[in-house]
């Protein structure tokens, strides 16, 4: 079998679709490419907003236009929670969040010419474990223990996801996450230390820990924590440098900071997730943190690693917030200066108590406002990078471009040298100059 698949989302989909290829290239079949002919088209969609549901439809819809003769597989959260909408797109099969292994096993009986006849069988798990779904969400979430995957060794790639925590049990107000996803459950520490140590052992230079949420890793488990699971991947695997995934302003005390500290191989980039700089708008998002909370946070990291890159997620829009609350985030982005921060225009995600929120701001008026956040997201990144040159930076160089090579530091800069040949490298590198070629989405730092 020739397979294909096209992933939406965050890096806890892109892990999982790798997954998904290891198993079934493990079986025998094979991958292709975009523009190849194939079997089965595969798309792992997002549901995080109403946006990322429409972008995986129009997926959905395209490979379907392109690949007629290939079966069309839809999986993830988007078709967890609207598994009608997911049929009505003409798929062969429907499956959700959950039971990957499944998954794979479904898709190779639904090439097999004896079961053809079996074909838009609905894989989606519905265990429940969580509270009755809002409204317009058709689909209840997975459950049951953590999925153990395949590592995600992404072909052509010197990084390598370790998948260690699923689910949610947040529940913010924008959010259908916790009913694609479920409960919160989390690979044990010893299996992390197994695959981490596998990771290393097949040459990858950088494991990054993922998750759904990862600063709720062990509270399905008897005692261990997330500094546990950090301190056990990075031992297990000396010679790779390790990067976290997105973090809770809650969990970054000064306890948390100081153990991080004491991990020689761990990057000093950290992703926090923020949403908004306005308290206003934080709490009708149900966030568990203010932006006093976030900002000391903040501080306790850089006092930590004086030169780490700090990034940040922020909803641009979100209902009822006013010329005020706007305002309130512009200068909080402008305080925190961040090296990069991804800025969203809020999206109505439909069943979510914000999508009934009054006051849904027009989407002029939330474009003009995400296009503000990211100006200033782009000045202080644009300084952020002026503050490393005459510095040495420990790079990761991951692909050759334009005659040289290009990889990121350890503060997740990309850096560009003249030198070709040295992928999958980490070396020390004096920065020479910065040039911002992409203001919107990060900063290139040219060697």
């Amino acid at each position: 079998m020739f397979f294909y698949i096209e992933t939406l989302g965050c890096k806890v989909n892109q892990y999982e679709s790798a997954a998904i290829a290891e198993l079934l290239r493990g079986n025998g079949h094979i991958e292709v490419q975009k523009s190849e002919p194939r079997d089965v088209s595969i798309v792992n969609t997002c549901a995080v907003t109403g946006d990322a549901s429409r972008q995986s439809r129009q997926t959905a819809r395209r490979l379907r236009r392109e690949f007629p003769d290939a079966k069309l597989v839809i999986c993830g959260c988007a078709s967890q929670i609207e598994p009608d909408a997911a049929r009505e797109l003409g798929a062969d099969l429907v499956a959700g969040a959950g039971d990957k292994r499944g998954l794979v096993g479904e898709i190779e009986r639904l090439i097999d010419e004896n079961s053809l006849r079996h074909a838009a069988r609905d894989t989606s798990l519905r265990e429940g474990g969580l509270p009755p779904s809002p409204r317009g969400v058709s689909a209840e979430p997975t459950g049951g223990a953590f999925e153990p995957l395949p590592s995600a060794s992404i072909a052509g790639r010197t990084r390598a996801m370790l998948k260690i925590q699923d689910g949610c049990d947040n529940f913010c107000s924008y959010c259908v996450i916790p009913y694609a996803r479920g409960r919160v459950r989390s690979l044990p520490v010893a299996a992390i230390a197994d695959e981490a140590k596998s990771l290393a052992s097949q040459g990858f230079a950088e494991i990054v820990l993922t998750g759904i949420e990862i600063c709720s890793y062990g509270r399905d488990l008897d005692s261990e924590t997330l500094i546990d699971a950090i301190r056990a991947a990075a031992s297990a695997a000396p010679t790779a440098r390790l990067r976290l995934g997105s973090l809770e302003p809650s969990c970054v005390t000064d306890e948390f900071v100081t153990a991080l500290a004491a991990i020689p191989n761990l990057c000093d980039h950290f992703h926090l997730s923020l949403q908004s700089g306005s308290d206003g708008v934080l709490k009708r998002m149900r966030r568990k943190y203010g932006t006093a909370e976030f900002f000391a946070a903040l501080k306790r990291l850089r006092t930590a690693y004086p030169n780490c890159g700090v990034t940040a997620d922020v909803i641009a829009g979100f209902p009822g917030e006013t010329d005020a609350e706007h305002a309130e985030t512009v200068a909080f982005l402008e305080r925190c200066a961040f090296s990069a921060a991804h800025v969203f225009p809020y999206s109505k995600r439909p069943g979510t108590p914000a999508a009934a929120m009054e006051n849904q701001l027009p989407n002029a008026v939330k474009k003009a406002r995400a296009a503000e956040l990211r100006a200033v997201a782009a000045a202080t990144g644009a300084a952020f990078a002026a503050s490393q040159v005459g510095r040495v930076l420990e790079v990761l160089f991951e692909r050759e471009a334009d005659g040289g090579s290009v990889g990121h530091s350890s503060n997740y800069l990309e850096v560009r040298v003249l030198n070709a040949g040295i992928r999958g490298k980490t070396l020390a590198v004096s920065v020479a100059k910065a040039v911002i070629e992409r203001p919107l989405d990060g900063t290139l730092i040219n060697t």
